[in-house]
């Protein structure tokens, strides 16, 4: 592969790291270099900034959640036929859980693993000749972990970067640009993160300003210039199966969060997918054998889901001799009902017991392996899948159904039984990622 490639980290969440890089990729973009790029970690909201910027998808790397072999599989055919590989890194460049290097979910295991440099996006208000002490601290922290540069991110003035600048060269690290404050590089934000890319109508103007203020201050042919070749050596990889060979996806802005390696590793096993849109009150195609319900927002949609008889009565009938599956906004979904933020309950499907609420909101985050109790969409039973949770839902009515799987956090904390089961459907607040 002659893809080169490099990442882009930071020392926390928070830095504009992801305007930034959504920005630099579309400037690149507009240079005439075609760019891949992938997210690390578990995320569903920023890659789909990289994919609008780069015109291709973008998968997610997580070296906890998923077997080295399907990171290298993922990452080959993100970058396939690209001039530059773009890896926006997730929390800070060391972020991760405790575990072996390589194992940890953190950033840093896949510059090891594919030998990229790491050129860190610093939020640097408040601070100046500082910034080179803590990057004197990324670039020894680790072995096999380079810091090749730095982008200075919310610089205050002229003199700021100046003295910035100064401190970083006595550590003999180039500064590839300084960022000012600029409200171009401003995104609204929710509670899951950034608000969806799709439902921005006026997101490619605001994506062009951001990139004409990143083209100025950053030094583009100098960062491009620092990336590495990829080579790696993939080998087969375990994949979660599909649930069925024909497979009816919710897809609309309520039911988003599906990852891409997934559809690509359906599609490789021969599975043929068929998006539908609950919010448009389409039901899941009659001629499907299976039914998948991601994640995303139905908690800002409820009223409108459960008034789309169409659906629900559509997703009634399809569970009756076929698989349904929901993922956490899914299995939100499924039970008998929501509460929305203003306190006012919504029927739901009611094919599961539960019900859910949003008025109170809780955090629940993390990553989670889970041991699945019977035969079901993400493989046989006493099977391990790992993946996540991020919600601020939480259940207010267990309801009878037997439960799902048996889930644990990344130290194999239990936390008992989770989701339910009935029939031929299936749901939890569990992100599936890969096998364990």
């Amino acid at each position: 592969m002659s893809t080169r490639g490099l990442i882009l980290s930071a020392i926390r969440s928070g830095s504009g790291k992801t305007v930034v890089a959504t920005a630099l990729v579309a400037a690149l973009r507009r240079r005439g270099l075609s760019v891949a790029t992938a997210k690390s970690g578990p995320d569903y909201i920023d890659p789909a900034f990289h994919a609008l910027a780069s015109g291709r998808p973008s998968p997610n790397l997580d070296t906890w959640a998923m077997p080295p072999e399907l990171l290298d599989i993922v990452a080959t055919h993100a970058a396939a036929r690209a001039d530059l590989f773009v890896i926006e890194g997730a929390l800070g460049l060391f972020d991760g859980v405790a575990g072996p290097r390589g194992r940890r979910g953190a950033t840093a295991d896949l510059a090891a693993r594919f030998a990229l440099p790491v050129v860190p996006v610093l939020d640097v208000s408040g601070q100046s000749q500082t910034v080179a002490a803590v990057l004197r601290g990324l670039m020894a922290h680790e072995t096999g972990v380079r810091i090749a540069g730095v982008i200075l991110n919310r610089v205050a003035s002229e003199r700021h970067r100046a003295l910035i600048a100064d401190a970083v060269a006595e550590i003999g690290l180039p500064v590839l640009g300084a960022v000012l404050r600029d409200a171009a590089l401003a995104l609204p934000e929710r509670h899951l993160g950034l608000v969806q890319a799709e439902e921005q109508a006026d997101l490619e103007a605001r994506l062009a300003a951001a990139s004409d203020v990143v083209e100025r201050s950053i030094d583009c042919d100098a960062l491009v210039a620092l990336a590495e070749p990829l080579a790696i050596a993939t080998s087969a990889a375990r994949r979660l199966p599909p649930p069925g060979r024909r497979i009816a996806l919710a897809r609309d802005v309520a039911f988003s969060f599906v990852y891409p390696h997934l559809l690509e590793g359906w599609r490789a096993e021969g599975a043929e997918i068929v998006p539908f849109s609950p919010l448009a009150d389409e039901p899941p195609g009659a001629d499907c054998d299976a039914c998948w319900l991601p994640g995303g927002y139905p908690e800002l949609h409820a009223g409108r889901l459960a008034a789309n008889g169409n659906f629900l009565d559509g997703l009634r009938r399809f569970a009756e001799t076929r698989p349904v599956h929901g993922e956490c906004g899914g299995y939100m979904v499924l039970g008998e009902g929501l509460v929305d933020a203003s306190g006012q309950r919504h029927r739901m499907a009611g094919l599961l017991s539960h019900a859910t609420s949003f008025e109170t909101r809780r955090l629940s985050l993390g990553y989670r392996e889970a041991r699945l109790l019977a035969d079901g969409p993400l493989g046989p039973a006493g099977s391990l899948v790992r993946g996540h949770e991020f919600r601020y839902a939480r259940e207010i009515e267990t309801g009878g159904d037997a439960p799902f799987a048996e889930i644990a956090d990344a130290s194999g904390r239990s936390f008992g039984p989770g989701g339910g089961r009935r029939g031929l459907v299936t749901g939890s607040w569990f992100h599936a990622v890969a096998p364990a």
